[in-house]
């Protein structure tokens, strides 16, 4: 049996990767997700904003000194100037001790970061860049055209600019996914990830204030990565990574099934530890032995809603059907 898949170019044993987390700052975690059986293993995000203040304290702190020893007038530090020294260090680390491919995560929010710092990784040893798109459309004078419109310019300027391979993860609130998949791959990114996860704060009704907390995925996420997998997987030569509700192994089939070459699991580890990783592939292993299926690559696309040739009359007649079978006096019986 071969568990293999291809992502981004690269062979990965099996199609199990360990998704961007904080965990991946830890370099003995790290090797942990390794030893768990992680396919590949994607860094927490590099954050244009951390690094930005991190030089202007260094800044304030080099002025301080300047100060104190009566030298001369101070000059400020340029932002980019080190480049996020601690991440990319780290970076080196692990690149040196797993053997698995190691793919650094970027969140920019300038287009001279998004650069600067892509490059950057490349020399550290990224075997491959994931971008992590972040925006939350909030200003009534800015379109939706405009907003994809600057992704498609960011990831432009970074695919020319670097030789490593680039995946692009998406938030999952695009008007039309496949299209901007498509425009995404003819301008030289090799893979998306859907989806990124919104984190927006929820309301104490009693006091009015902003609850902010993280809310790890669970299943129920995972239905709708599993159709714009599909959706992708009919038509696209980008890579496809589903992030997002994959907590049991049987989670992991259904992904492979729509299309995916590969599923990153996050919250499963944060909860259960990278033990996880081990129980997830063990379970698809044995799964695709129990069904007489040879290779992961043979259950890849092997989904009704993939090889159906669907359009938005079929869409729209599921979606009908789907809403005459509401039985009322069934659901109160339950």
């Amino acid at each position: 049996m071969t568990l293999t898949t291809t992502y981004l170019g690269l062979t990965l044993a099996h199609p199990i990767v360990c998704g961007a987390s904080p965990l991946t700052a830890d370099l003995n975690l790290v090797l942990r997700l390794e030893d768990a059986g992680a396919a590949a293993i994607v860094m927490h995000s590099l954050f244009e904003e951390q690094i930005v203040k991190g030089a202007l304290r260094r800044s304030r702190e080099g002025r301080d000194a300047r100060m104190h020893a009566a030298a001369e007038p101070y000059t400020a530090i340029p932002p980019y100037a080190r480049f996020g020294d601690e991440y990319l260090e780290h970076l080196l680390r692990v690149k040196a001790r797993v053997g698995v491919p190691v793919l650094a995560s970027l969140n920019g929010t300038t287009a001279e970061g998004w650069l600067h710092y892509a490059r950057a990784l490349e020399q550290a040893g990224a075997d491959a860049l994931e971008l992590n798109f972040y925006n939350v459309a909030s200003d009534p004078a800015e379109s939706g055209v405009a907003i994809e419109q600057r992704l498609i310019d960011i990831v432009a300027v970074v695919t020319g600019s670097v030789r490593i391979p680039v995946s692009v993860k998406l938030l999952p609130f695009y008007s039309s996914i496949p299209n901007l998949a498509d425009r995404l791959e003819r301008i030289g990114a090799r893979g998306v990830v859907l989806f990124n996860r919104l984190y927006l704060p929820d309301i104490d009704p009693d006091t009015g204030a902003a609850l902010k907390d993280v809310r790890l995925s669970d299943p129920s996420d995972l239905v709708p990565r599993l159709h714009a997998i599909a959706a992708l997987a009919r038509f696209s030569g980008l890579s496809l990574a589903l992030s997002g509700g994959v907590h049991e192994g049987i989670d992991v089939v259904k992904a492979v099934m729509a299309g995916a070459d590969v599923v990153q699991v996050t919250s499963a580890i944060l909860q259960h530890g990278p033990s996880q990783l081990t129980y997830l592939r063990g379970f698809f292993e044995s799964w695709l032995n129990r069904h007489g299926c040879e290779s992961a690559a043979r259950l890849r696309k092997s989904a009704a809603v993939v090889r159906e040739r669907r359009g938005p009359s079929a869409d729209r007649a599921d979606y009908l059907s789907l809403l005459q079978r509401w039985n009322p006096e069934h659901h109160n019986s339950h």
